[in-house]
């Protein structure tokens, strides 16, 4: 398409310099006619010789300038000529420039051609690629001695995970049992069976001599390390030593609990218990206390004395199981109003207001 506007405008620059260079030779042409002409007027007293010349100048002159008009169509017609053959020549440059670049390039078949070898090598190569991962995963299944699918691996896998979550509900089920059949075989009166070894131990002993030390084996009613709570010491005491035991805690150096982090009541039904959690930051040790008192009526000696953050939290137990705490400096409800009726966290509680 463009080697054909390209022979177009050839052909139209080489008409224009035809029709320039025609339109010259008729001016030049008619410039020496009229210069003939004036020395013809000038020699007129000359008779017969010199009036043959205008005549023979007049019927020269169409003769010449009919010359000239072939002159520049011939002229014309060799410059179309030549346009004509130097488009053709510029082609057959072009078509051959890209021939030698297709040679360069290896490629004896048509564009068409080099583009459909392109993509099947492209395809090729996929393939190849694929095939390599392929094995190199069968091979790290081997390696893993699997010999199964991965469907099957994901079964096996989820297999796994239910087996260990069942060894652990049934690990914590058999802690419990545990821990419950020790406490029947204390309020039975018969001896817990040995527990296993643990890191605290070392500092529950060293708690449990203290107490007995100063106050005798009779206040402390068990003392164990509870493995459903992170391995923490832990010691049950009678309530009628329990204020000058927890006194002990705090003063004596070698234990120093100076924290009550922790404060709670539990209903057992049989009876209240009361939790406590102890602290110390100069020996580290941490330490529960339990302490048991009536479910009905139960009363327990105050803390704040000791430990003034006892104040709001034992008001706590109070308000939601009842448990009151002799010598506390303010012993009311936390939470509800004072007209409410009864204690929420009671496994006996009744709902007195039906619109609550």
């Amino acid at each position: 398409m463009a080697d054909e506007k390209d022979l177009e405008l050839e052909k139209a620059k080489a008409a224009a310099a035809a029709k320039a260079k025609a339109a010259a030779a008729a001016k030049a042409k008619a410039a020496a006619l009229a210069k003939a002409n004036g020395n013809a007027e000038q020699t007129a007293p000359q008779e017969e010789s010199t009036a043959a010349q205008p005549q023979a100048v007049e019927n020269a002159a169409p003769a010449e300038a009919s010359s000239a008009a072939a002159t520049g169509a011939d002229d014309l017609a060799d410059a179309k000529a030549k346009a004509i053959a130097a488009a053709k020549a510029k082609a057959a440059a072009a078509a051959a420039a890209k021939a030698k670049a297709m040679a360069n390039a290896g490629g004896d078949e048509s564009p068409a051609v080099d583009g459909d070898d392109a993509k099947a090598k492209a395809i090729a190569a996929a393939k190849a690629k694929a095939a390599a991962a392929a094995a190199a995963k069968a091979k790290a299944m081997a390696n893993a001695g699997g010999d199964e699918s991965p469907a099957a691996d994901g079964d096996d896998a989820k297999a796994k995970a239910i087996a260990a979550a069942k060894a652990k509900a049934a690990a914590v089920a058999a802690a419990k049992a545990k821990a419950a059949g020790d406490a029947a075989a204390v309020e039975s009166g018969a001896a817990p069976e040995a527990e296993k070894p643990s890191k605290n131990r070392p500092k529950l002993e060293l708690i449990v001599k203290k107490i007995t030390d100063r106050f005798g084996a009779d206040v402390i009613e068990d003392s164990y390390i509870n493995f459903l709570a992170k391995e923490l010491p832990t010691v049950v005491i009678k309530k009628e030593s329990w204020f000058e035991v927890a006194r002990f805690l705090r003063e004596e150096p070698e234990l120093a609990f100076e924290y009550l982090s922790d404060l709670h009541g539990i209903d057992h039904e049989t009876h209240m218990e009361v939790f406590y959690v102890l602290q110390s930051y100069r020996t580290g040790l941490v330490l529960s206390v339990r302490v048991k008192t009536e479910r009905d009526g139960g009363e327990l000696p105050s803390l704040t004395p000791i430990w003034s953050g006892a104040n709001w939290q034992e008001r706590e137990v109070y308000d939601l199981l009842g448990v009151r705490f002799t010598g506390h400096p303010d012993l009311r409800r936390m939470f509800l109003p004072d007209d409410w009726v009864g204690h929420p966290l009671r496994k006996d509680y009744v709902q007195y207001d039906e619109e609550v």
